[in-house]
């Protein structure tokens, strides 16, 4: 985890909820009175993000966060997960946000999970997309890791990947993988998106590392595989769903990816109960 860049997320969401205080809380709660309370399970899932919500409350101040289980952990509705403890004007004001870092961040490893057990007995490794929620793509695809998949590149700059954007400006496959080796670092592998058995070819032809094959139907996929013969490794795309992934991987693909783990989750249900003073 980098945690420059974690903390420079928490606090911003902070930002948004505290930039003048919690005036609800501070009526309420005298200064310096201190509580625990209780972080609950109201679902069963998949726990990631333990340390972003302890982080929250790190960055606060004058609270500590004592945790049961690691991220990775099944988790069951009712299970008392952690403890926090300390000012109870902190506990009530990082609640939230905490909160909503570890719902999503479960959610995702969850849904990632569901999705990975599909693959069992395959040699099929599912990766996730850069269809995350703006400025959380650092949580986001660390979830993803939990629920055991694997992140596909985290921007725009650390993987090389032709799309149908790039393949019409360059004005066609060859002129974009050619352009890519004369300007790209040349340590990058290749990949190339195609949407057919003659941009397949095409690719083939000029030797990119990696073919997407990208929202084709089961048998356009096998014939792809078939082609390819190992020439380059096969990534599969669209359409990827929980009642669909079991044919996709069936085809012979090396790679299956799916932006729902990140945009098409559940929130995991999770509460912070049972406050009392001490």
């Amino acid at each position: 985890m980098n945690w420059l860049l974690a903390d420079d997320i928490i606090k911003r969401a902070l930002n948004e909820d505290l930039s003048y205080g919690d005036i609800t809380t501070n009526a309420i709660v005298e200064e310096g009175k201190n509580a625990a309370v209780d972080l609950i399970c109201k679902e069963d899932g998949v726990i990631a993000g333990l340390e972003i919500f302890k982080r929250v409350f790190v960055i606060l101040g004058n609270a500590e966060v004592k945790l049961y289980v690691q991220d990775g952990t099944l988790v069951h509705k009712g299970e008392k997960i952690g403890e926090i403890y300390g000012d109870t004007r902190t506990l009530l004001s990082g609640e939230r946000v905490a909160l909503n870092f570890l719902q999503r961040m479960s959610g995702i490893a969850t849904l990632t999970g569901k999705f990975v057990e599909k693959l069992a007995g395959t040699n099929v490794k599912l990766l996730d997309t850069r269809k995350t929620t703006p400025n959380m793509r650092l949580f986001e695809k660390y979830a993803v890791k939990i629920g055991g998949g694997v992140n596909h590149r985290f921007g725009l700059n650390d993987g090389i990947l032709i799309k149908d954007n790039h393949i019409d400006a360059a004005g066609g496959i060859k002129n974009a993988i050619e352009a890519v080796r004369k300007n790209a670092p040349f340590v990058r592998k290749i990949e190339v998106e195609v949407e057919n058995l003659d941009q397949l070819q095409e690719a083939l032809e000029a030797k990119a590392d990696i073919i997407m094959l990208d929202n084709m139907d089961i048998e356009t996929l096998k014939a792809s595989v078939r082609i390819i013969d190992g020439k380059a490794e096969t990534e599969a795309s669209g359409n990827v769903t929980l009642d669909t992934i079991q044919a996709i991987a069936k085809t012979g693909v090396d790679y299956i990816s799916t932006g729902a783990l990140n945009h098409s989750f559940k929130a995991l249900d999770l509460s912070m109960k049972n406050l009392s003073y001490f």
